[in-house]
């Protein structure tokens, strides 16, 4: 069985936000104990992951040094975490293989993602990204050419474009590698966004959602499973009141129905909907919803929302 297993950005920090290096992998120590156990039950494990708060690490040192030096575009920040990540993934993993006497190796793909440049998200860029600025501060970055939007009483956020994933350009050299017996760290943060210029690509200033990422990628090395572990042991249905009901296994259409209802934030739960369902719809395969204390069991439908198709 071949399962393709996301991992959000906030599983690589620690459970108040912060993300020094030994926070980050003191997390993918832990996360990386569930993975090693799905390996030894005799599964093929391709991992991809969210990045949102190292990116956010990168953004603050670009405001702090936008007057000495110019800041690095957002392309270039998406590379720079899959690369990190994936080198702290990779020896976590390593290291929990070891000690179950495995000997299976793994290797991270920096990893671009296709999108289209007449997206209309680069019309009209929605997607908030990084700390909230003052006005001087936010003036400096907008005449870099970067768009930031007053907030208000919380000051000056950036705004960028996400784009919809299209194609996965080094899926090649992903699936190589997963026949070839290795573990594949890919696509993290949802894939470095590339337009299509001329004979060539080139990266643009966007943010691919990590989810709708993980479902295309999980579709294209054609996965078994899509388990996508968050903080939580699965969707639930009127979330933070008293008549909050955990989502179990579920149909496409009706899980669709239920986000129409407004069940699932669209900052957290929603996109993890979304990319769940398209995968089902895509491959007739199910996808799973939980936490990370809960993957065996979810790769075997016994835990999690697990959606399955109509």
């Amino acid at each position: 069985m071949r399962v393709l297993l996301a991992l959000g950005g906030n599983a690589l920090a620690r459970e108040d936000g912060r993300v020094r290096p030994a926070d980050q992998i003191a997390a993918a120590e832990v996360a990386m104990e569930a993975v090693a156990d799905l390996v030894t039950h005799d599964v093929e494990v391709v991992l991809t992951h969210g990045n949102g708060p190292q990116v956010g690490n990168l953004l603050v040192k670009n405001e702090l040094a936008a007057h000495v030096v110019p800041p690095v575009p957002l392309d270039w920040c998406g590379a720079q975490t899959q690369a990190t990540l994936g080198l702290v993934l990779m020896n976590a993993l390593e290291e929990s293989l070891t000690v179950r006497g495995s000997a299976r190796r793994t290797a991270t793909v920096v990893t671009r993602c296709l999108v289209s440049a007449q997206d209309p998200g680069f019309v009209t860029p929605t997607k908030p990204i990084g700390r909230h600025l003052t006005d001087a501060e936010a003036a400096v970055l907008v005449a870099r050419g970067e768009t930031w939007e007053d907030r208000g009483a919380k000051g000056w956020r950036r705004v960028v474009a996400s784009p919809e994933p299209l194609e996965i350009v080094d899926a090649p050299a992903v699936t190589a590698l997963v026949d070839a017996g290795f573990i594949v760290v890919a696509n993290g943060g949802g894939g470095i966004p590339v337009v299509r210029d001329g004979g060539g690509l080139r990266g643009v200033e966007a943010v691919i959602d990590k989810d709708l990422g993980a479902a295309l990628l999980a579709r294209t090395v054609a996965a078994d499973v899509l388990v996508i572990a968050t903080d939580v042991p699965a969707a639930v249905l009127r979330y933070g009141s008293p008549e909050a009901e955990p989502v179990g296994r579920v149909e496409v259409h009706r899980l669709r129905e239920l986000a129409a209802e407004g069940h699932f934030a669209s900052g957290s739960m929603g996109p993890k909907v979304e990319a769940a369902c398209r995968f089902v719809r895509a491959t007739g395969h199910p996808a799973v919803i939980t936490d990370l204390d809960s993957i065996v069991d979810a790769v075997e439908g016994r835990a999690g929302t697990v959606v399955l198709p109509d």
